[in-house]
């Protein structure tokens, strides 16, 4: 049971973007029916793609995938085409990131899949838009959504190479953009009782991401690039080094209203007293040699000692941790960050929103491929010659 109970709903995506929208979905009690093709999602494979044992378990399958209901069906085969009509018949939302030419050749498109079931919402999830020169380019997020987007530029540090985002980052941006969309056309539904297309791109949630810098290249024509942690202008917000070689970031966006809790904190009264860095300007034109001072500073004690500084004094920072500390923070366990699999003795990442009459203790893991197929096709309505003949080519 969820705040979504009895929404049912389709799922035909590959890898993470879309499928990580049904995932929240399954999370949050809609019936979500996973629809693979015979040899499975490719994510599925994803350890052994990249060198390891099959054996190691698929940790970032079970997240884009948990809770769901695996339907494995050949959609370039008569039988596989009724039984797919006959899950979007039965199904209130159809979610893919499928390529758009590709569901072209399946006759999927959303305009031909909402002309057929005008009450369906269709989440459409792409690299770039369905529009435009690029629109059947592959997407990927570190591309897509990284690159395309001057999220990755921003990034840099003064000429140093564009970095590399974490994995799968871009991916779930858009899928809470597609989710949001998703909710969205269900409301207004329970009004018109009409479903619409609902898309977003990694591109466009990139843009969005960098909304602030890109908001300024539009009215001013241009926008500072990034900078490296030497050359910040604001010393304020920046990210130091430890002497037990931990990293903390200080949050001192409004930097004089911040300074003084600072200055207490570390006890340097020449630094503080220095005319160099009394307020915000003259510390902004001499960024780096305050940040070499401050450096100086916190690389002569423990992260353990600053932290009892700092939250005795009232500066406002957070630690840089690992994901070893992460797993292991009583802040991100107390704020239910994470979630236990049903059966597993392991956890795995729980799902950014809490409905308190409906409490996530733990989820389903993902399911194994075809697991569901008959069982989903007969509760749809599928006719029972299709059934018939899918489970004999499963056998």
């Amino acid at each position: 049971m969820g705040v979504l109970d009895g929404v049912k709903v389709v799922d035909l995506g590959a890898w993470v973007a879309g499928p990580s929208v049904g995932a929240l979905l399954a999370d949050w009690g809609a019936e979500v029916w996973k629809v693979e093709p015979p040899k499975g999602d490719p994510f599925r494979a994803l350890m052994s793609s990249q060198g390891y044992s099959p054996d190691i378990p698929n940790a970032p399958f079970l997240v884009d995938n948990r809770g769901k209901r695996s339907v494995v069906l050949d959609l370039h085969t008569p039988d596989g085409t009724t039984a797919f009509e006959s899950m979007l018949a039965a199904a209130d939302v159809f979610i893919t990131n499928t390529r758009v030419k590709s569901l072209a050749r399946l006759d999927l498109t959303p305009q031909a899949v909402t002309e057929r079931y005008p009450a369906l919402v269709i989440g459409l999830v792409t690299g770039y838009g369905s529009t435009g020169p690029h629109k059947d380019r592959p997407g990927y997020d570190i591309g897509a959504f990284g690159g395309r987007s001057g999220v990755l530029h921003q990034m840099r540090a003064g000429d140093a190479p564009p970095p590399a985002t974490p994995s799968g980052v871009g991916d779930h941006v858009v899928g809470l953009a597609a989710l949001a969309g998703v909710l969205g056309a269900l409301i207004e539904r329970s009004r018109t009782g009409r479903g619409q297309i609902v898309e977003t791109s990694l591109m466009r949630t990139g843009t969005f991401a960098l909304s602030w810098e890109l908001s300024v290249q539009l009215l001013l024509g241009r926008v500072p690039s990034g900078l490296d942690r030497a050359s910040t202008k604001n010393p304020m917000f920046n990210c130091y080094r430890t002497g037990d070689d931990h990293w903390f970031w200080l949050l001192g966006v409004e930097a004089d209203r911040h300074f003084p809790a600072l200055m207490t904190a570390i006890e340097r009264d020449d630094i503080a007293r220095d005319p160099r860095f009394a307020k915000a300007r003259e510390r902004r034109h001499n960024s780096s040699a305050f940040i070499q001072a401050l450096d100086i500073v916190f690389v002569s004690k423990p992260m353990q000692f600053w932290q009892e500084r700092f939250e005795a004094c009232g500066v406002w920072w957070d630690p840089v941790l690992t994901p070893a500390e992460v797993v292991a923070d009583e802040q991100a366990n107390a704020a239910g960050c994470f979630v236990d699999v049903a059966g597993e003795d392991f956890r795995t990442v729980a799902s950014p929103v809490n409905f308190p009459r409906h409490p996530l203790s733990s989820v389903p893991p993902a399911p194994e491929l075809g697991v569901d197929t008959l069982a989903v096709l007969n509760a749809v309505g599928c006719p029972r010659d299709v059934i018939d003949s899918l489970g004999r080519q499963a056998q």
